[in-house]
């Protein structure tokens, strides 16, 4: 079964960090670009970040740019999305997703652009409150 499993949201403060995982099963994630996603109660979903693997590439949207990093674990199957600084208008659910052979580019992280992909995580809850 092929899916995309998110985990390690949850309740932080203001400045903390947390680690978002995505884990793959059913597919390896050599080949796949893996964008990380982000929706806030009544809020469009915004694009925040898209690794590629074909080129290495990977762009982070301006709100989170500086405190975000994406890393890969390939032994893992795993992408982590590690969030420092973290503020109270970082709360949302956190979505993986991938697509195979795929390059990332600005648009995957300019606001109002909506970018759709092969597979889809279920999403994590952030938290950011003191």
């Amino acid at each position: 079964q092929v899916q995309l499993v998110e985990s390690g949201g949850g309740l932080v403060q203001p400045g903390g960090s947390l680690r978002l995982s995505c884990a793959a099963s059913g597919f390896t994630l050599d080949y796949y670009a893996i964008a990380w996603f982000r929706q806030a109660p009544g809020k469009e979903r915004e694009g925040i970040s898209c690794t590629s693997a074909s080129d290495g590439r990977t762009v982070f949207a301006d709100s989170v740019k500086g405190r975000f990093t994406i890393s890969r674990d390939n032994a893992k199957n795993t992408v982590y999305l590690q969030m420092n600084s973290l503020k109270p208008e970082d709360t949302a659910v956190y979505y993986c997703a991938a697509e195979e052979y795929y390059y990332c580019s600005g648009a995957d992280v300019t606001p109002g652009v909506l970018v759709e992909h092969d597979y889809w995580g279920q999403g994590t809850q952030v938290t950011v409150s003191s």
